[in-house]
């Protein structure tokens, strides 16, 4: 569904409401996306910034199919559009699909020629809509600042890709103002692609804190309820995994490690693995599981985003042995729970949210003798998990909503003459 061109889903700040040194930012981003609705939300709450949000699509604000999750029907059940303006742009096309170039938007240049823009944040470069915001921008002199959570190994690149991008980024250096990196990770990429030169400035990847701390310190004195729903006995340490069963995920190897903690082949581990999501691989998992005989992993499906908390308080230890994760949110949303995490060294959030021994554990990517063995250290020490979820809880509130407007001020700061950071 393609919004109307002149229909505003939003309500724009009056003028006369603005302060003299206000910023008038426009912001393009594929579609509303649950991990950033509260921050646009914050944003808005700057007395001296005025966003305005162009989307490309509406498709999660109206349910879709969803291939990463096995094309069950997602619609997120968290408010997406609230406390902030914006506009869905009209498209030649679209469908349920986000792809290179699907949809194809149009009115980007009318818009920010008309609407007296002060600077442009593009939400990355992977698509001819956000090429067209860029470009559009750079021909109308508004300075443009970009954030995308690309690193060097989040995916495989052929010989072919990787030429291209050598050819491609001396243009694109030369066409944005600076770059927001969302981690360290994320930074190495930007220096590697467009120079040591180039303008950063952090606004690292984050959640809503207050909202999964909240939720899960609520969800507590339902812990043990929670249990007997799930049939699983009280006094026996929990691994969670929660992410779609994609390949790239390694839910499968996460399973192959669980077993090799049983002390005979065929008998339980003293301990439990919940596997929720859904996706392409769910299949495999489950005839794996079906073939160990064994009764304690549970595959509990797709939960949607209020529904984790409590899953997140129940658990001991998070597991995500993800390969080719630029980031990895979900990270930041268990660690709201004081939880430790297990991570391989392919998810990106690694260097940023983990420090291995003090609030988790990094072990090498698709490793399972590896990753088997941290999860033993769990049993092996009953507090262990205690004593490290407490550092989580410690580290990821430096990773807040508060630290990603101070590093969209301090961009704008560059891009707008006499607006403060």
């Amino acid at each position: 569904m393609s919004v109307p061109d002149h229909v505003s889903s939003g309500t724009a700040r009056p003028a006369a409401m603005r302060t003299p040194r206000t910023a008038r930012v426009a912001y393009f981003v594929s579609h509303p996306i649950q991990y950033q609705a509260p921050l646009l939300k914050r944003i808005a709450l700057e007395n001296d910034i005025d966003l305005h949000v162009y989307f490309f699509s509406d498709l999660s604000v109206r349910g879709y199919g969803d291939r990463g999750f096995g094309g069950i029907s997602v619609k997120w059940d968290i408010p997406l559009l609230d406390g902030y303006s914006h506009d869905f742009l009209p498209s030649f096309r679209h469908n349920d699909t986000l792809d290179f170039a699907v949809p194809l938007s149009y009115g980007i240049f009318s818009r920010l020629r008309h609407e007296s823009f002060d600077a442009v944040w593009v939400h990355g470069y992977h698509t001819v809509n956000c090429l067209h915001a860029i470009l559009a921008a750079r021909l109308l002199r508004i300075p443009v600042i970009l954030r995308a959570e690309s690193q060097l190994n989040d995916r495989v690149r052929t010989k072919t890709t990787l030429l291209a991008k050598r050819l491609f980024f001396p243009v694109l250096k030369h066409l944005v103002r600076c770059v927001m990196p969302i981690g360290k990770a994320n930074a190495r990429y930007w220096r590697e692609y467009l120079g040591s030169k180039i303008s950063m400035y952090p606004m690292p990847y984050a959640v809503d804190n207050d909202y999964f701390s909240r939720n899960a310190a609520d969800a507590a004195p339902q812990r043990e309820a929670l249990r007997r729903e799930l049939g699983l006995r009280s006094g026996r340490p929990i691994f969670l995994f929660a992410s779609k069963l994609q390949t790239r995920k390694c839910c499968a190897d996460l399973v192959d490690a669980f077993l090799k903690l049983s002390q005979v082949p065929g008998v339980d581990p003293l301990a439990y693995l919940l596997i929720i999501g859904d996706g392409e691989e769910r299949a495999t998992i489950e005839r794996r599981i079906h073939e160990s005989g064994l009764s304690s992993i549970r595959m509990l499906g797709f939960k949607n985003q209020s529904e984790l908390p409590r899953f997140f308080d129940l658990c001991d230890v998070f597991v995500l042995p993800s390969i080719h994760e630029p980031w990895g949110l979900i990270v930041n949303e268990v660690m709201n729970a004081a939880r430790p995490v297990v991570l391989s060294d392919d998810v990106g959030c690694h260097t940023d949210l983990v420090e291995d021994g003090v609030n988790g554990f990094i072990f090498p990517r698709q490793n399972i003798d590896a990753l088997s063995a941290v999860l033993r250290r769990f049993l092996d020490d009953p507090l262990l998990a205690q004593r490290m979820g407490q550092q989580s809880l410690k580290i990821v509130d430096r990773y807040s909503f508060d630290e990603c407007v101070r590093g969209l001020r301090q961009a704008l700061a560059v891009c707008i003459p006499g607006f403060a950071a």
